[in-house]
């Protein structure tokens, strides 16, 4: 779970962001731009990176309601190994997934990252799990975040193949996990996956 200075600085960041695009009054404006300078400043401190990273990753600043950006990701399992890819940012391992393109659903978001990220062609069967990154054990972020969990049945027994923004592509079983890159995916992510493709049955995990 994030620092609670983490979210309140996320908070005030969606509260000068929202207040900014819908208010009329100069003055107003004045405000929501300094509570929004305050509160990079903060995430900027707490997260012990430049102001400008900051400013950089809220690109849609003041362009609307702030709402939670979403991350979708997708387990292939075969038989007791599930796919993880390797990240060519930190050379760490995740399950494949990433930014929801607007305009394809959440099934389809996941189906074409595993493609790109691990040459298979998949289908989304099913919801596991939506988690709220800030009440999760992943790296902190001044971003905040929905993550989407899906289980996924490759169409075919080709075996994967890296993308253009992953270093390797390959099976592991849930006892011999490589390094994980959990800013993305942290272990209960795919314990829930193993539980989920044994009973289908089990509920849709949230937070």
């Amino acid at each position: 779970m994030e620092d609670a200075w983490l979210s309140k600085a996320k908070r005030l960041q969606a509260i000068a962001s929202t207040g900014l695009h819908f208010t009329k009054d100069a003055y107003d404006r004045e405000r929501f731009l300094e509570v929004g300078a305050i509160a990079n400043a903060m995430l900027a401190e707490l997260g012990n990176v430049p102001l400008a990273r900051i400013e950089g990753l809220v690109s849609d600043f003041a362009q609307g309601y702030a709402t939670p950006k979403v991350d979708v990701r997708g387990a292939v399992i075969r038989g007791d190994r599930v796919l993880l890819v390797q990240e060519r940012s930190d050379a760490r391992w995740t399950l494949p997934g990433g930014f929801a393109d607007i305009g394809l659903s959440a099934g389809r978001n996941v189906e074409k990252e595993i493609d790109e990220e691990a040459g298979l062609r998949v289908k989304a069967e099913r919801l596991y799990a939506v988690r709220h990154k800030a009440k999760q054990p992943y790296e902190p972020d001044a971003r905040d975040f929905y993550k989407l969990f899906f289980l996924c049945e490759a169409l075919n027994e080709s075996e994967p193949a890296p993308g253009a923004e992953t270093l390797a592509a390959a099976f592991f079983p849930l006892p011999a996990l490589p390094d994980l890159s959990v800013g993305r995916t942290v272990r209960s992510d795919i314990e829930a996956a193993f539980a989920a493709r044994a009973n289908a049955a089990l509920p849709v995990l949230f937070d």
